[in-house]
């Protein structure tokens, strides 16, 4: 899992100011789907390296991020390019589908 964790504080300073892609995993700790695919997230990540940085971010410990990005359902997985949020998902999503949405993403 990624051991960056973002809460309201630091999130504007980490993803919004990244000079990379920043993929952000939406969760909570007591979210079923959120467990299945953290796995699946943080080996995607491994094969993409130094093109993107990983961070997780707890709704329940940053209720006012949730809010601005409008994060009602989880896991909702976003891609943020230059501070701006691009494209999402909802769910548990293949490793292979996770990955061309990925690359289509990042290379728009």
């Amino acid at each position: 899992m990624s051991d960056t964790l973002l809460n309201d504080e630091n999130f504007g300073e980490i993803v919004l100011k990244s000079k990379k892609p920043v993929l952000v995993d939406f969760f909570t700790t007591w979210c079923r789907p959120c467990e299945f695919i953290a796995p699946i997230l943080d080996k995607v990540v491994k094969e993409f390296g130094d093109k993107i940085t990983f961070v997780r971010v707890d709704i329940d410990d940053a209720p006012l991020t949730a809010g601005n990005y409008e994060v009602n359902q989880i896991p909702m997985i976003m891609l943020f390019k230059n501070g701006n949020p691009i494209s999402f998902f909802i769910g548990v999503q293949p490793e292979e589908a996770i990955k061309k949405w990925l690359e289509e993403n990042i290379n728009k």
